[in-house]
Parts: structure tokens; C-alpha cells; sequence
């Protein structure tokens, strides 16, 4: 078995704990905080007809994925300084996977036949050279001016992986965007059971908002994972789980005590209303063995399940680990590469069989890119990168932003092939809160930096990506 493909073992160790602990408790805590929260905020839904569903799937490619090796200029002129600076991380020109004449001269990695035929069939698009901005950084005499505010912790996995998540490029957020935007939103589904914000990767930073939390889910079998060994056949789990319900069905004096039975109580509800409603989902969609794509494969169950769990919004979160590749870098980005571009083919053939390719959206994150120049065996932390989003409500066919020259030492390297960012994360995610529902007005409240890089008086899309 290799190390992308799926391993109960591997999830067990990494997210179980993290996945368990959501369904009894982080469930529960969204009932709790959630209850006064929904009529509030009725008022503030760009609102659409109640059979209208859409969904926000973000992918994290955790450790800073090589970007500029996922999507490659293929001209001579511009392919030949890929190659010097690149020199022995680069790709062979051959073998890039070429994309439609109208997105210029370009090509993806030969390892992404899927999302080469998505782009082609205007269903997928890249967003050139994005990355965490405080403010518009121009050039590199303005970077090394100190002119221009910096994000906190620039090139450190901790706080750029947390910036992604959240758009606080200049503090260490306790929420991310994902769940703000939650906040405003969820009034839109018709049940609080569940959250609207769902997680394959159990904590997460980007669905945590003021009043929501995640709710926490696995590839496995019907997804939630409730109280270990309750409810299992045999006579000592019947007694086991009645011991259970005694203690849960007491009335405590403490309110700790209290809260903490409500709490699991209310969490172990959810587990059976999620697994009830995702248990007789079948696709015909097959999915690869990866992480990755099993993955998706419980998103799309999920989706299909929607009506069932009251929700016309979601957003799902997902990691897909590996990235940090300072070693080694050609042959393990090349199978994650496959991993990812499959799973993206898998899962729009998914939204496809279910009618609702239009409706759910799926995008990538990554910490950063990585250096356009070799370590030896490897590339190491960079900045501005490239990143992929894909649907049927998306513009596809086309590159936006400004693809960046990769010639060393240009006025956006700031040293070793590390990029400046031309486009900031605010706008890039502005676009995606937009297209799910949340009001121009109050992007400030999802998005608190987006001014510095958006009119909100301007008529135009922040990119213009999404239709």
C-alpha cells in the first residue's frame, strides 16, 4: 500500500481522536451557541428559493505545495527561464499536459490528466500568484522599504497555514473566515442538528466562527463516529449504553456536569442523525483508494444526504498532507499531484451523477508556495503561489491574475525565487463568500482586511472567476 493511499491506521492516528471528540462535543457546542442565533441573522442572507443548495469544498494542500510545478508557462521564451531557474526541480516540456489556446501558453503537471480535461472543458480555473498580503506589496524595493505592513509570521507554517485559513493576515485570528461566513449564513438551512460547516480533517481553524464550530466527520463507513462500543450488539453494550443513558438523563446540580451531559448528549443525536441520513446514499461515481478521493466521496454522500439534513449551505474542509517537500521533492509532488487531480475528476463526475455541478464549488489553499529555486533535492518555504478552483458556476478555461515572470532577482523575487503575491487571499475568498450568499455589505464582517485590495462600491467581481 503507498503513503497516499487510505489507511485506517493512518487516519485513526491523525483525526479520530479530533473527529470523535467533534461529534460528542463540537456538535453539541453548536447546538448550544447556535440556538438564539438562527432568526437574527435571517435578515442578513442574500436569500434564494429554499430548494437552492450551495457548497464551498476547500482542499488544504498542507506544507506549501510547489505551485509553479503545477502549473507551468510551456512557450520556448518563457519555458527556458522556468527551466534556469528552476534547473534540476524542473519539469521536462514535453511532458506538461497543455491547457486550452485561450489561457495563453501553458500547461499543468503530467500527473493531472483530470484537471487538464477540466480546465479544457471550461469547468476548472487557476488563480495566479496568490498569497496572505496586509497591504498591496508592489515590488521588492517597496518589501524591503518596510513601507508596506507584512503578514504575521511570513514563511512559517504555523501562521501561514493559519492565515489561509482565516484572512487575519496581521494577527492570530481565534476564528476563520469559513466560519464567519458561517455565522451569517447558516439561518439559510432549515435544521440546526447538524453544523453547517463540516470537517474531514477534524479540528480545523477555517470553520471556526463566533457561534459555529465544525462538525467533524470521517471517509469511513456513515461518516460520524459516535460514543465508542454504544449501541453495539450484545448484551454487554445494552447495559453499557442503558448505564449511558442514565448518566446523561440525570439533572446535575453542577452546571459543568450539566452542560458537559448536555453536550454529549446533544453530540450523540447528531451521530445518529448524520449516519441515518448518509446510510442508504449510494453513487455510482467510483473513487480511488486515496485519502484524498474517499474523502470527497463522503462530501458527495453528504450532499446527496442534504435535504434530509435540512441544509441549503455548507461548507466542507479537507487536508491533503505532504507538501513540506525540502527532499525529494519531483517524485512525491508527482503523487500528489495524481492524488489531487484524481480526486478533483472523481468528484466533479460525483456532483455530475447528483445535478448539482453548478452548485458546489471546490478550491485549494495551500501555506504558501515554495521557492523557485533548488535546495539540491528539494524546494524550500516561498510566498505567492497558484491555486485551483472548479465547478460548474466557474469561469474555467482561463488563468486569472498575473502569472508571474520566473526569472530570479525580478522585481516580485525577494530572494531566491520567494514571490510576491499580486493577488491577495481577501479577494480570492471574497469572491467565493459572495457566490455562497453573504451580502456585499457585510464581507467587512467574513473578510476584515478585503478593503485594503476591494471597492466594496464597485459593480465588478473582486477576480471574476465565478458566474
Amino acid at each position: 500500500m503507498s503513503k497516499h493511499e487510505i489507511s485506517r491506521r493512518h487516519f485513526l492516528g491523525k483525526a479520530s481522536c479530533a473527529a470523535i471528540g467533534s461529534v460528542t462535543l463540537f456538535s453539541g457546542l453548536f447546538n448550544l451557541k447556535a440556538s438564539g442565533l438562527l432568526a437574527s441573522n435571517a435578515h442578513r442572507m442574500n436569500f434564494r428559493p429554499e430548494n437552492d443548495y450551495r457548497a464551498l469544498v476547500c482542499i488544504l494542500l498542507a506544507g506549501g505545495n510547489d505551485s509553479f510545478n503545477m502549473l507551468v508557462p510551456s512557450d520556448n521564451s518563457s519555458f527556458n527561464t522556468y527551466q534556469e531557474t528552476r534547473s534540476n526541480m524542473s519539469l521536462n516540456q514535453n511532458d506538461l499536459l497543455s491547457l486550452s489556446a485561450g489561457s495563453g501558453s501553458f500547461g499543468v503537471h503530467p500527473s493531472m490528466p483530470e484537471v487538464q480535461q477540466l480546465f479544457n472543458q471550461n469547468k476548472l480555473a487557476f488563480l495566479a500568484n496568490v498569497g496572505t498580503l496586509v497591504d498591496p506589496i508592489s515590488d521588492r524595493a517597496q518589501f524591503e522599504s518596510g513601507m508596506g505592513r507584512l503578514p504575521l509570521g511570513l514563511f512559517s507554517h504555523a501562521d501561514q497555514i493559519m492565515q489561509w485559513q482565516t484572512s487575519v493576515p496581521n494577527s492570530r485570528s481565534a476564528n476563520g473566515w469559513g466560519g464567519r461566513l458561517a455565522d451569517l449564513l447558516m439561518a439559510s438551512n432549515s435544521s440546526s442538528d447538524i453544523s453547517m460547516n463540516i470537517s474531514l480533517a477534524g479540528n480545523n481553524m477555517f470553520q471556526v466562527g463566533n457561534q459555529v464550530v465544525p462538525y467533524a466527520i470521517t471517509p469511513f463507513g456513515q461518516g460520524s463516529t459516535g460514543m465508542l462500543g454504544y449501541e453495539e450488539p450484545g448484551t454487554l453494550s445494552q447495559i453499557r449504553s442503558a448505564a449511558v443513558n442514565n448518566l446523561l438523563e440525570q439533572q446535575y446540580q453542577d452546571i459543568f456536569k450539566q452542560t458537559y451531559a448536555d453536550v454529549i448528549r446533544n453530540g450523540q443525536e447528531s451521530h445518529e442523525l448524520f449516519s441515518s441520513a448518509v446510510a442508504n446514499i449510494g453513487l455510482s461515481t467510483i473513487f480511488s483508494p486515496s485519502y484524498l478521493s474517499q474523502s470527497l466521496s463522503m462530501v458527495a454522500r453528504t450532499i446527496a444526504a442534504r435535504n434530509a439534513l435540512g441544509m441549503n449551505r455548507q461548507t466542507f474542509f479537507i487536508t491533503l498532507d505532504g507538501f513540506d517537500n525540502h527532499d525529494e521533492l519531483l517524485n512525491a509532488h508527482s503523487a500528489l499531484m495524481t492524488d489531487l487531480s484524481k480526486g478533483l475528476g472523481e468528484f466533479d463526475a460525483a456532483m455530475e451523477e447528483l445535478g448539482l455541478s453548478n452548485d458546489v464549488t471546490t478550491f485549494t489553499i495551500s501555506d504558501f508556495a515554495r521557492t523557485l529555486t533548488s535546495n539540491g533535492n528539494g524546494t524550500d518555504h516561498g510566498w505567492g503561489g497558484n491555486v485551483i478552483v472548479t465547478g460548474g458556476a466557474v469561469k474555467g478555461g482561463k488563468i486569472y491574475g498575473q502569472y508571474p515572470s520566473l526569472e530570479v532577482n525580478q522585481n516580485l523575487d525577494v530572494g531566491g525565487g520567494v514571490l510576491i503575491p499580486t493577488m491577495s487571499t481577501d479577494e480570492y475568498f471574497a469572491e467565493l463568500a459572495l457566490w455562497l450568499g453573504v451580502a456585499k455589505s457585510d464581507l467587512p464582517l467574513v473578510l476584515p482586511n478585503l478593503g485594503n485590495f476591494y471597492d466594496l462600491q464597485n459593480t465588478d467581481a473582486p477576480i471574476g472567476f465565478l458566474l
